[in-house]
């Protein structure tokens, strides 16, 4: 078998179905998830303390210690490349098996003899998954269900009828949620077929019948899954929550398939022609007043075709008291997006900011958002949670930030003064004087380059030229960088040379005799 990698939830529902009493067989039709596969998560999962008395939160660290140990320490099935020698045979097989009549043992024997060598299982895997082998036996009798255990849900177009909202008519979609033992139903109408509005739908169902199903059948509805496809579907994430809360499996309906969920499938067209068609109603409230009281005293009081049994009698008298009992509050529908962490330490959700720890700057992260809680998640670890902001407000955690950038982003003026403070004490009363004034924030930013100096020219250039600027009164950053630059251009210039200069106006020394002119002087006086 080719090798597949599974995703949590997919581990966390294996484990899920498991607590419900589901064997590994029964796991596997469900799932599309090989047995041995599943084999090996329940028996990890029992090593990381998975027992029938796992909580709901145990359960999801369980899943994912499962997924860590099997997909991220290397311990995976040997893959093979079965589907890759089989496909440029596809149109052969296809030959032999729909065309020719061919059994799928003697088609194994024609590719030996034509040198494809695949084992009968990935033979059978191949056709089963790209040839439609073998489906027009699939066929489920849900009639046979015990009393509480499914309920099968649908969506279906009734009309038009006017939204006072939009002033004109809009389409009219009906969820129709079946109890497949007593055949009784709920009817649901909506404008939309959303995530939320499916939801809403079978909260208003399980609230009419006093209790939740163990399993859900639905039909691969984009509201609920992702990814239709029938072995492997992908489903919505809020939806797969909301079950969940609810305690109930998902068992989506094979693509294309409608029998699989016959019963419901019968039921919408009834909805359509009996309730709906030739009525007027005002608006989608007046319709589903109308759908409460015709569940209960048309639908509910016929006698169904196939059980021969009124569906309301049924369902109170046999099927009512095997439902789940309906606790707790009502499920807080979560919106989830991706979001890029911005340079400065927040992503953007519902036009609200919320900070994340700097280690994920610039990364793409999940959001998941309810009425609540804003929680953060980066490669399915939960990396923050805040409390949901108002639009244009925003949840900051200051120690998201690096230590130097939280202290400016809370004025924090004696972070910075410590920090001078470690780099001279003429630093710190510098940064001090700094932030003597009335409004010191707003000289955080002359803080911080007076750190970057430091940084850029080291410690003693700048505690001497911040000494020195003290010294003179004079408490600018900039004036101080000046001075360190002036410094240094002074510094590495070469030493001055004395020229000298030649004697141009050289005399004798005797001119310069005070006693030869003296005794000129006295001479002259005598002759007189």
């Amino acid at each position: 078998m080719s090798y597949k990698e599974h995703s949590v939830t997919e581990i966390l529902d294996i484990l899920r179905r498991m607590q419900a009493g589901d064997g590994k067989r029964q796991i596997a039709r469900a799932t599309g998830i090989d047995r041995n596969t599943i084999r090996k998560y329940l028996q990890v999962a029992e090593e990381c303390g998975l027992t029938v008395l796992s909580t709901h939160d145990e359960l999801h660290e369980i899943a994912l210690s499962v997924f860590r140990r099997v997909h991220l320490s290397g311990d995976h099935h040997r893959p093979n490349v079965g589907d890759d020698v089989l496909a440029p045979h596809k149109e052969t097989i296809n030959t032999w098996l729909h065309q020719e009549g061919l059994t799928l043992t003697k088609a194994h024997v024609k590719l030996t003899r034509i040198g494809v060598v695949v084992t009968y299982s990935t033979l059978y895997r191949f056709a089963v998954k790209h040839l439609s082998f073998g489906t027009k036996q699939s066929t489920v009798r849900m009639a046979e269900s015990a009393p509480g255990d499914v309920a099968e849900v649908d969506f279906g177009r009734l009309g038009l009828v006017y939204d006072p909202s939009l002033g004109k008519k809009r389409v009219l979609y009906a969820l129709v949620v079946t109890l497949i033992m007593s055949r009784h139903q709920y009817v649901f109408t909506t404008h939309r077929q959303t995530v939320d509005a499916l939801i809403e739908g079978i909260e208003a169902a399980w609230d009419s019948f006093g209790g939740v199903t163990r399993r859900v059948v639905l039909d691969n509805m984009k509201a609920a899954v992702v990814k239709a496809d029938r072995y492997e579907p992908i489903f919505n994430q809020i939806f797969f929550e909301y079950s969940e809360h609810r305690g109930f499996i998902i068992d989506p309906a094979p693509v294309r398939h409608p029998e699989a969920k016959a019963t419901v499938e019968r039921q919408v067209p009834y909805v359509r022609e009996n309730f709906f068609k030739g009525e007027a109603f005002t608006n989608r409230d007046h319709a589903q007043e109308e759908a409460d009281k015709w569940c209960r005293d048309v639908a509910g009081l016929r006698i169904h075709g196939t059980t021969r049994k009124r569906p309301l009698q049924t369902f109170l008298e046999e099927e009512k008291q095997h439902l789940k009992p309906l606790s707790g509050d009502r499920f807080d529908v979560p919106v989830w997006a991706e979001a890029k962490v911005h340079p400065d330490h927040h992503i953007r959700f519902g036009h609200a900011l919320y900070s994340v720890p700097y280690p994920y700057l610039r990364k793409t992260v999940s959001v998941r958002g309810d009425s609540r809680l804003i929680r953060i998640y980066y490669d399915i670890q939960l990396i923050k949670t805040h409390p949901k902001m108002a639009k244009g407000k925003r949840s900051t955690d200051y120690n998201d930030y690096p230590s130097e950038k939280s202290a400016y982003a809370m004025r924090d003026c004696e972070y910075y003064i410590r920090k001078g403070g470690e780099y001279g004490p003429a630093q710190e009363q510098f940064m001090e004087a700094l932030f003597a004034g009335d409004f010191p924030w707003a000289r955080l930013r002359e803080a911080q380059k007076l750190l970057r100096l430091a940084e850029r020219y080291g410690a003693v250039r700048v505690e001497a030229a911040a000494r020195r600027a003290l010294s003179f009164g004079l408490i600018n950053v900039h004036r101080v960088e000046a001075m360190i630059i002036k410094a240094s251009d002074a510094a590495s210039r070469p030493p001055a040379q004395l020229a000298l200069l030649p004697a141009r106006f050289e005399r004798n020394a005797s001119y310069f005799s005070h006693t030869t002119q003296n005794n000129k002087e006295n001479s002259h006086e005598h002759n007189n």
